[in-house]
Formats: C-alpha cells, sequence, structure tokens
C-alpha cells in the first residue's frame, strides 16, 4: 500500500467567479451565474446560460497572447484554470508532468466562426478546422509553460474532465508519472446549443435539479484543474477513490433504475474502501431533466439506500458546463470541504415523485467525504469520493501479460453491407458511415475472439463523427438556428462510437475515448493493457475510428498536410495471455 493521491491545487473559471475565492464566495452566498446570453451570438436570446464573464479579449490580455493569435476560448480558459492550479501547487520543475483535459467543443468556436470562409479562404488555413479535441490541450500546455508534459484528451461528453481525473490518478498509481494536471475545459457554441435545443432539453428559466417543476437545463461554460501527485506534503484533500462504468442504454437517456450511475458509485466506494455511510455530501450529475434526476435519484437510493446523505446539485449556479462540469464540480467539493459547508440546491420546492430530497445548503458542516457524480451521453457514468484524510490506493501491480485475440479493419463503405449479419437495414438507416464501421468492425472482432460482451471498451479517435458534425453545422450556417436534426447532433460527440458499441453488446464496464491526434490509438491501448496487466479486466475491445470529409481533404491539401483515410475502422480484442 502506498501514500493515497494527493489534491496539492486547484484552479477554476465558471459563471459564478473567474478563480477559487470568486466561486467560494458565490456559492456561500447562494449566488447564481445563469442570465441572458452577452457572449454567445445565437437567436436563441430567450435561452438563459451560465457564461463566464469575460470576453475573449480580456482573456487574450491577461494571457499574455501576441496581438492578432487566435486562441479559442475553451483553450484560454482552461489556461487560466490551470494557472492558478499550479500556483497553489508549487514547484513541479524536474517531475515528470501529464496534462489531461476533458472536452468535446474543444476549438469549435473558431471553426463555427470562419468555417466556410475557409472553404476558400486561404489566408484562414491556419485555424482550427479539424474537429480534433487534442488541439485545444496542446494550446493550454503552451499557455502554461507545460510544453514537455505529456499531453491527452478525453472525449467522453459531459463527463470527460472527470474521467481526465481518473486517467490521472491511474497513472500516478502505475508510476507513469510523478504530478498530473487533470480537468477540462468547454466553451459555449451554436453547434452545442443548437444541438441541446433540438433535443428539447433546455429550460427557459434558471433550471431546477430534483424539484416538480424541472424542465430541463441550463447550458453553461468554464474551467477547472487539479493538481494530482502522490507526495505531497501540504494537500487540499486526498482522492479517496474512483469508478467508471457505462449504462449501456441508450445515446442520450438514463436507464430507470440509473444502472450506469449505480456502478460507478459502487465502484469509487469499492475502491475507496469506505461505507456508503461515511459519505457526508454527494455533489450529484442533476442536470434539472426529468430523467437524468428520476434516474439519479434511484440509483443514489440503491447506493445509500434510506440513510441518503446530503445531495445538491450545483447546476442552478453554472449551468451545464457539460465536458468541464466533472472538474469545475470536483474543486466546488473541495471548497465545500475545506471551508465546512454544503451547497444549496437552487430553485428547489417540492420533490419529484421518486426522486430524492436535496439539501438548501448548510454552514459549519465537516465534510470528511464527498463524492462528485459526472455523467455523459451514451450513459458514460463516472464518480469519484475526496477524503479530508488520505485513503491509501492499491498500487497497480504488473501481474500478467496481454495479447490481441483479434482484430478487424473496415476502410471501405463497400464492406458495410456485412453489417446486416449483426443489425437490420431499418436500425443502421440513421447511422453515419463511420458508425456502421465501428460497429461492423467491433461486433466482428468479438465474434472471432469468442466474446459477446468484453469486460471494458476503450475508443480512439482524432475527429470524431466528422461527417455528421459538419452537416449539422453547415445546416447552422446554411438554413439558420431552427428545425435542426436532433439525430446529427446525438452522434456528433467523439464518444458517441464506443457508446454504440456499448450499447449494442451491453457492455455496463469500463468505457471511454481518447481524442488526442495521431497519439489517440497509442493512448488508448496503454490504458487497455494496464487493465489487463492489472487483472481488472480480461478482455478490452480496442477501437480506432476516424472518417475524413471533402471540406477535410481540401484543407488538408492546401495546407500540405497528410490526407487522411476517408474511412478507418479498426478494432481489437486484448485479452490476458495464458
Amino acid at each position: 500500500m502506498k501514500e493515497g493521491i494527493s489534491v496539492t491545487g486547484m484552479g477554476i473559471i465558471c459563471a459564478i467567479g473567474n478563480d477559487c475565492a470568486q466561486v467560494l464566495d458565490s456559492l456561500k452566498q447562494g449566488r447564481s451565474g445563469i442570465r441572458k446570453m452577452k457572449y454567445l451570438e445565437s437567436v436563441h436570446r430567450d435561452i438563459p446560460v451560465g457564461e463566464v464573464m469575460m470576453s475573449n479579449a480580456r482573456m487574450h490580455s491577461l494571457l499574455g497572447i501576441p496581438e492578432g493569435e487566435t486562441v479559442s476560448r475553451t483553450s484560454m480558459m482552461g489556461a487560466i484554470a490551470i494557472r492558478e492550479a499550479l500556483s497553489r501547487a508549487g514547484d513541479i520543475s524536474g517531475k515528470r508532468v501529464a496534462l489531461i483535459s476533458g472536452t468535446t467543443v474543444g476549438d469549435l468556436d473558431i471553426t463555427e466562426k470562419y468555417f466556410q470562409r475557409m472553404k476558400t479562404d486561404d489566408s484562414l488555413l491556419n485555424l482550427p478546422h479539424s474537429n480534433e479535441c487534442g488541439t485545444s490541450t496542446m494550446e493550454m500546455a503552451r499557455l502554461t509553460g507545460l510544453s514537455n508534459a505529456q499531453v491527452c484528451t478525453i472525449s467522453t461528453a459531459c463527463s470527460s474532465a472527470l474521467n481526465a481525473i481518473i486517467l490521472g490518478c491511474e497513472m500516478l498509481r502505475s508510476g507513469e508519472a510523478d504530478v498530473v494536471v487533470a480537468g477540462g475545459s468547454e466553451s459555449l457554441s451554436r453547434f452545442h446549443l443548437n444541438g441541446f435545443n433540438t433535443l428539447m432539453i433546455l429550460d427557459r428559466a434558471q433550471c431546477r435539479p430534483f424539484d416538480a417543476s424541472h424542465a430541463g437545463l441550463n447550458l453553461g461554460e468554464g474551467a477547472a484543474f487539479v493538481v494530482l501527485t502522490k507526495d505531497a506534503r501540504n494537500p487540499l484533500c486526498y482522492i479517496g477513490g474512483y469508478g467508471n462504468r457505462c449504462d449501456a442504454y441508450h445515446q442520450t437517456a438514463s436507464s430507470d433504475d440509473g444502472e450506469g450511475a449505480f456502478l460507478a458509485m459502487s465502484e469509487a466506494l469499492s475502491l475507496s474502501g469506505l461505507k456508503a455511510s461515511d459519505i457526508q455530501y454527494v455533489n450529484a450529475h442533476g442536470t434539472g431533466t426529468p430523467n437524468n434526476d428520476y434516474s439519479e435519484s434511484q440509483a443514489l437510493r440503491r447506493v445509500f439506500g434510506e440513510n441518503i446523505p446530503e445531495v445538491s446539485s450545483t447546476k442552478a449556479f453554472t449551468g451545464h458546463t457539460t465536458s468541464a462540469s466533472g472538474s469545475i464540480e470536483t474543486v466546488m467539493c473541495i471548497l465545500a470541504m475545506l471551508h465546512d459547508f454544503t451547497p444549496a440546491n437552487l430553485g428547489w420546492k417540492s420533490p419529484v415523485e421518486g426522486g430524492i430530497v436535496p439539501t438548501s445548503g448548510h454552514i459549519g458542516v465537516k465534510l470528511d467525504n464527498v463524492m462528485c457524480n459526472s455523467f455523459g451521453f451514451g450513459g458514460n457514468d463516472s464518480s469519484l469520493v475526496l477524503c479530508r484524510e488520505p485513503r491509501p490506493l492499491p498500487e497497480l501491480v504488473k501481474a500478467r501479460n496481454c495479447t490481441v485475440a483479434a482484430c478487424v479493419t473496415v476502410t471501405s463503405a463497400e464492406e458495410l453491407s456485412g453489417l446486416r449479419e449483426f443489425i437490420s437495414p431499418m436500425e443502421s438507416r440513421r447511422m453515419g458511415k463511420l458508425m456502421k464501421a465501428a460497429l461492423l468492425a467491433s461486433l466482428k472482432a468479438l465474434q472471432s475472439a469468442g466474446l459477446q460482451t468484453p469486460d471494458a471498451i476503450i475508443s480512439a479517435t482524432s475527429r470524431g463523427m466528422l461527417e455528421l458534425s459538419q452537416q449539422f453545422m453547415d445546416n447552422i450556417d446554411e438554413g439558420g438556428e431552427e428545425l435542426l436534426s436532433p439525430t446529427l447532433f446525438m452522434q456528433s460527440t467523439h464518444n458517441t462510437l464506443g457508446s454504440a458499441v456499448a450499447i449494442r453488446t451491453r457492455c455496463h464496464g469500463y468505457n471511454t475515448t481518447y481524442s488526442q491526434g495521431e497519439e489517440s490509438e497509442l493512448w488508448a491501448l496503454r490504458d487497455a493493457e494496464r487493465l489487463i496487466r492489472s487483472s481488472r479486466a480480461d478482455s478490452v475491445l480496442v477501437g480506432i475510428f476516424d472518417e475524413s470529409t471533402p471540406a477535410f481533404d481540401s484543407f488538408s491539401q492546401r495546407t500540405g498536410t497528410k490526407v487522411p483515410a476517408p474511412l478507418y475502422a479498426k478494432a481489437m480484442i486484448l485479452t490476458a495471455e495464458k
């Protein structure tokens, strides 16, 4: 057993504050940041959001970015949060450092602003245009002096940042890094706003998680990062445990019994060595949608029984900051632990039938152990336990080797007819080409390995569902922000592919997606090998999925970079060597 993983620094920027001190004051005062749009340009001015109250120009100046250099809002917010976290953590020079960020939109705010002009204007080709989440993380590293760090990006929709923290803990446990800076950043964009609007889950007033009148969520933006290490002398708190599981139910909805959330919370408690009764506060995912609030309530009851600790959702303060929510709410949990209070669940008046009763907030409450939940599209559910006292985590012992039991590659549209062996034409008719290829390669690989369900699914993708994402963006530009297709948006997140495989195979195990350009596959294989070598999985499906489009090919040709393959799906089944 080793000393526990410590949190030595933290930084945050969101709708209720531009640093930890401002956020703490807003939480204690019950001051929400949900308001009318100020910076995001959209026709939907009636939709309230949780914007960071700082212009791009101000961020640009604050970070000392040279005039004329274009940097995305996502990258700038992330850099601001990282700088604050590092200022508290102390000297990390001479250490092996990793920077891990969770995001879905990445540099999309720049892409959607210039996308149509980029198609013909060569002077704009140096701007981000690739749908690669990893670009924003590389920018954060450059802006914060971490250019020599290992850089990795997780993209699992709204659980991305919490999964980034989980990966950081895993790397520390396995000795792959000395210090990890982990969290996430996400800016508001027309793409995201309109996408959630097509799903009809946006509230036109301040959201009210777990309240009988709840009508949906408010979108927000922001960033938060924590600094993790194993040898801290003056930590803020400790990582007690964590869990990541898949609901394997639906691309955008949670199951009625909250199976994925229940498994994630149970795994986090098990790793921590704590009992459910040891948790004094849970920061719920709590989006304010009827589906989430009911499903999470059932999961909480399954974990805690009749003795549910104080629970609140802080999304009525910040809005749902999507991929950054897990780290933003982790920092809020740490602030609550350090200052002895529980954040209020703003807007709650009466319970939903079958729902939990959240806390109105309390001052002077000592919190020794708290839990933070973060759930994403595709049923990607993660949970983190934070502790006042160290909770030594077992060292990851590399007890066995792994081998490739099967490998299947799909590289042409003509091969997709083979999917009929597994899925009816009716089921596949709304799927994009890459999803069809990913499912075909994955199901054939499992068949070849003699497996129905793997223990875990890990995906790697540079650009995700590029064709459908660009189509959704084109529809916004050409037809306006009305009458858009929810199907296109539902398949636009990078983890859609791994989630689809999990839903098809009913895999409730560990599920994550790496999106770090050409290094994505290496990160995915590294993670899979870590699971198998440490005996936490006997079989892992690793999928490498990417596609290109005519527009992206044109960009590549005009910039003199390598033109990617139009379609590429490779699925490998890694198993323990016998």
